[in-house]
């Protein structure tokens, strides 16, 4: 099988520019919430209770722009496996000290896997979980740079 072509050799029209929202849909929405926004610091862009569907939509900003959709529905089955499970596989969030990160997480109660690097990129990383589990990439930027 032939790699992908290049992103410089792709017809205009199939030119991605980045990643535009990530949705999550969340057990405890009150719960969800706070861990998103006090815990993680996202910016609430807008919330929404939709009555028809039972659910609350909850639009957050990262600091690029890039947004994470938050929705509660009800009865909402569980994640079928962690983490292999096909489909997302987690969340990934760059972030600029990663040490500053955990020990921030780590006022909050929120447990990180111990620090790894990545043998490809060089960079440092580690993974928390969401208060349903979803884990969560943090990705430092590599040494030096």
């Amino acid at each position: 099988m032939a790699p992908p072509p290049s992103p410089s050799v792709l017809p205009a029209p199939l030119r991605l520019a980045g990643v535009h929202h990530v949705a999550v849909i969340g057990s405890d929405y009150a719960r969800s919430r706070r861990f998103y926004t006090e815990v993680l610091g996202l910016t609430v862009v807008h919330e929404t209770w939709r009555a028809e569907r039972q659910s609350h939509k909850l639009d957050l900003q990262l600091p690029d722009g890039t947004q994470i959709e938050l929705f509660s529905f009800p009865e909402s089955p569980p994640r079928p496996s962690y983490p292999e499970a096909c489909g997302l596989r987690h969340l990934a969030l760059r972030v600029g000290d990663l040490a500053a990160c955990l020990r921030a997480l780590a006022t909050h109660g929120v447990a990180a896997e111990p620090v790894r690097v990545d043998p490809f990129t060089g960079c440092p990383f580690t993974f928390i979980a969401d208060p349903d589990g979803l884990p969560i990439e943090l990705v430092g930027p590599r040494p030096g740079c």
